[in-house]
């Protein structure tokens, strides 16, 4: 008897390079298979990405059917002399893929008979395609959201804000489960949608134990990264709004300025945080470029090598983004190093953190309270907290393809 199947549509998928969103949809289709479940992927053709690496590619469990349908990111393949027309653009720049995207959907299941359909966001378009598919075969669908959809001026064009609230109405409604990756973002649809309150749950993202069990092997030297310097690691995208830096230059501008630090001292290191010119002029503003290092991206599991080794990591989370808590993080716990929390004490960034026994905290907008914090970081008579080891076991993708895993099951009986 053959086990039952799951229809995946997901845009970030290998050999999509330079996002952290690619983790959740490649592991569980890791995880799915010892628990029971045959998934196969519907993702988009790679010309639609703008940054590919193989490094994943082996990471795709062998014989995993996955289908590609045509796309293009409207940005670079629709646009002339660098515009574009909005409409096609819109609910996102990957629009193109909805139309192949339902097409090689529904020969999917025909050939293979999934007992259940999947869709995940962050790409909008993704869950276009899970609300048709679902509504031409009657396949049941969970519609993963990970983070809130529609929310205070984001999308800034009120256009495709009202895409989103139509694409984010349509799936609470239809589909048997919607899922968000945090306590905050699934409070806030069940008072959005309160009709639908007990179809919205939450499955966390996590780390992936065999890649950071791989990673340890090939990091026999555990030195700082910079012997005699401490080295501060954000790896991952720096984005102006939602981890806006600026406080943070501020905060060690006026630690430079008391002495607390000098050039070669301390070293905040930011991994491929795509706004690296935004970086840089901050740095120059404020008069600390000595302290900043732009670095490009690296393979992945060379990333979290480099977590191994930094003393320590930074995560960064504005107020704007209380609901959501960056997939990156929960590689930060399993890395084992001391963290450093800059976010609103009331958000689910900082709640997650503090759970796990995260002792420095501030917030991203204070620059003097994150002075106080750094100042207690280097304090070497004080050791550093590390993450508590149960929090880390619990972080693991692996039981949170377990939670899918009886999502799916779930979703598979008649209500």
């Amino acid at each position: 008897m053959n086990p039952p199947r799951v229809l995946m549509v997901a845009y970030h998928f290998p050999p999509l390079a330079g996002s952290s969103g690619i983790q959740r949809t490649l592991r569980f289709v890791q995880h799915l298979p010892a628990l029971g479940w045959e998934p196969m992927v519907l993702s988009a053709d790679v010309r639609a990405y703008e940054r590919t690496s193989p490094d994943m590619d082996a990471d795709i469990p062998a014989g995993t059917v996955v289908r590609r349908a045509f796309a293009l990111d409207t940005a670079r393949h629709l646009c002339f002399r660098g515009r574009y027309i909005g409409a096609m653009a819109r609910p996102d720049r990957w629009v193109t893929w909805r139309f192949d995207g339902v097409r090689q959907g529904l020969r999917l299941v025909r050939t293979y008979q999934p007992d259940v359909l999947w869709s995940t966001y962050p790409i909008a378009t993704a869950h276009l395609i899970g609300h048709a598919l679902h509504q031409r075969t009657g396949l049941p669908w969970i519609a993963d959201f990970r983070d809130p959809m529609a929310q205070d001026g984001y999308p800034s064009d009120p256009v495709t804000h009202r895409h989103f609230l139509r694409i984010e109405r349509h799936a609470i409604e239809s589909a048997r489960f919607s899922v968000f990756t945090t306590p905050g973002a699934a409070a806030e649809y069940r008072q959005r949608y309160p009709h639908c309150a007990d179809r919205i749950v939450v499955i966390e993202n996590g780390f992936d134990e065999p890649s950071f069990a791989e990673a340890e092997s090939a990091t026999p030297d555990r030195t700082s990264l910079q012997p005699g310097c401490f080295t501060l690691l954000h790896s991952g995208i720096v984005y102006p709004s939602e981890r806006d830096p600026t406080q943070l230059m501020a905060a060690l501008a006026s630690l430079a300025q008391q002495g607390v630090i000098r050039p070669g001292s301390l070293r905040v290191r930011f991994r491929a945080a795509v706004q690296d010119a935004l970086l840089r002029q901050l740095a120059a503003e404020h008069g600390v470029s000595d302290y900043i290092e732009i670095a490009p991206p690296v393979p992945y599991r060379a990333a979290l090598q480099e977590m191994l080794r930094a003393d320590a990591l930074l995560a960064m989370q504005a107020s704007n983004c209380n609901a959501q808590v960056p997939a990156k993080v929960y590689e930060y716990l399993r890395a084992g190093r001391p963290i450093v929390c800059l976010s609103d004490p009331v958000g689910d960034t900082a709640g997650v953190l503090r759970d796990a026994g995260v002792e420095l905290h501030a917030r991203l907008d204070d620059a003097q309270d994150i002075a106080n914090t750094l100042k207690q970081m280097l304090d070497r008579e004080q050791p550093l907290a590390l993450p508590r080891a149960e929090a880390v076991r619990r972080a693991s993708r692996a039981g949170r393809a377990q939670a899918l895993a009886e999502l799916l099951a779930r979703a598979r009986r008649p209500d």
